[in-house]
């Protein structure tokens, strides 16, 4: 254990910024214990208080965490089931922390959580009347039955963002639908084209597969045709696009620059042969309209509508569309493992597609969702930081130095997710992203105050 009289620092923000520094260049070792907060104050001359707030802006920065009277330790790798990427995606969560800026019973506890990237609870539609008008039970019908309730499958394909798809079904969550997909029409050793920064869930389901990403750079208006005619020249299987409230950046594809990808993978050589999977994750509550380049392409797309930012995680329940080449394999090979998406939770999904009583709560939250971006992107613009337009729930911040402004956010009481998961190339070599994800849309209040805490975040100087 490193003594306690080795510190220097002897404000809040100034000690955890000088024990992140330790902890990155290796003198503190993952599970080693820090000095207690009393010996460190002793040292210093400081208060106790003053020390806890450094040790939990650490802990919520994800750097050390708290064994309660057995100390604080150097956070070693955790979560196995989660990969490293997607470990460091969040911030650690502070069990009954409230919400806002606001001086709360810890005010050194996150009191505000923006690294989630999940939807804000009281923005989704009660489920409880919809559970009323569904089945009061489990379905007990025949195993062969149609995968998707009649319907739920005439509401989803007239609500499709294209006319005429060919095949529909219902999938357990976007990434369920994703993974099936990648699945069918990728094979080890193939190349499959994506966007980075991107979600760094698709990277570990594409080296998941054996396959090998090639990025996809992106603007304002989506992926670039340069950069998508760049990954066809390699020969890719498939290509992961996010059209709408693009994570982490926000950015929603134009219809234009649709356009213009579908005719680079008419134009190229082989492009015709490439399946476009899109992710449309954030569809009922993004500003942009929808955008598909099946418009263009109808035989090459899968398109996949999740509904967890619009109604709720926990429902696991997205769709799918696109050609029955692919679509009914997926179906066939769901038959030998879940068969089918719960048909209790897809007449619940029904309800809330079609009942005014929980469609308009939806089209609020998407008016809100809006609103809170703009005021955030407003007020960090007015301090310098151009988070550009984003739509949906999360914006993508320039930060100088990205553990930096993890460590001094968390010191503020503001968790943000860390930029490196969301980007393909995060080697150790590798340049900075300087970057980090944070979720605007749950910023209810105090605009301002968040804003300018971020804006000390991200002009925080490196911490080695």
């Amino acid at each position: 254990m490193i003594p306690a009289d080795s510190f220097v620092e002897r404000t809040s923000a100034g000690l955890a910024a000088e024990i992140a520094r330790l902890v990155s260049d290796g003198t503190l070792a993952p599970g080693e214990r820090l000095p207690t907060v009393r010996d460190v104050a002793a040292a210093l001359g400081v208060s106790t208080g003053t020390v806890a707030s450094a040790w939990r802006a650490l802990a919520d920065a994800g750097v050390v965490f708290s064994r309660g009277r057995a100390g604080t330790f150097v956070r070693a790798e955790r979560r196995e089931w989660l990969s490293p990427r997607v470990q460091g995606m969040a911030a650690e969560r502070v069990p009954g922390a409230p919400r806002g800026l606001g001086a709360g019973r810890d005010v050194a506890a996150l009191r505000l959580d923006l690294s989630l990237g999940t939807p804000d609870p009281a923005m989704l539609p009660s489920i409880e009347r919809a559970l009323a008008l569904a089945r009061p039970r489990a379905d007990t019908g025949r195993y062969h039955d149609l995968p998707v309730l009649p319907d739920l499958y005439d509401v989803l394909r007239d609500q499709w963002p294209v006319r005429g798809v060919e095949a529909l079904t219902v999938v357990d969550g976007a990434l369920d639908g994703i993974s099936r997909t990648l699945d069918q029409v990728v094979r080890f050793g193939d190349r499959v084209a994506v966007e980075s920064p991107g979600f760094p869930y698709f990277f570990d389901l594409i080296e998941a597969a054996g396959a090998v990403p090639v990025t996809l750079e992106t603007d304002a208006d989506g992926v670039l045709p340069a950069s998508l005619a760049r990954a066809l020249a390699l020969g890719p299987s498939a290509v992961l696009l996010q059209p709408r409230a693009q994570n982490p950046t926000g950015v929603s594809m134009s219809l234009e620059r649709a356009r213009r990808l579908a005719n680079v993978l008419l134009s190229v050589p082989g492009g015709t042969r490439v399946t476009v999977i899109e992710d449309d994750h954030s569809a009922l509550i993004a500003s942009a309209p929808p955008v598909t380049l099946a418009l263009w392409l109808p035989a090459q797309v899968v398109h996949v509508r999740g509904f967890s930012k619009s109604h709720g995680p926990d429902l696991r329940i997205a769709a799918l569309g696109g050609p029955s080449a692919i679509v009914d394999r997926i179906v066939r090979r769901r038959m030998l493992g879940p068969g089918w998406t719960s048909r209790l939770l897809q007449s619940v999904l029904y309800e809330l597609l079609t009942d005014p009583r929980s469609t308009a709560p939806v089209a609020t939250a998407r008016l809100i969702y809006r609103d809170r971006l703009d005021r955030l992107a407003a007020a960090l613009r007015r301090l310098g930081i151009d988070v550009g337009d984003p739509d949906g729930i999360n914006l993508w911040m320039p930060v100088r130095d990205e553990r930096a402004a993890l460590v001094h956010a968390a010191a503020e009481g503001i968790g943000i997710a860390a930029g490196a998961p969301f980007v393909i190339d995060s080697a150790a070599d590798a340049p900075p992203c300087g970057r980090v994800r944070v979720t605007a849309g749950s910023v209810v209040e105090n605009v301002r105050l968040v804003a300018e805490a971020l804006a000390r975040a991200a002009s925080a100087a490196p911490l080695a």
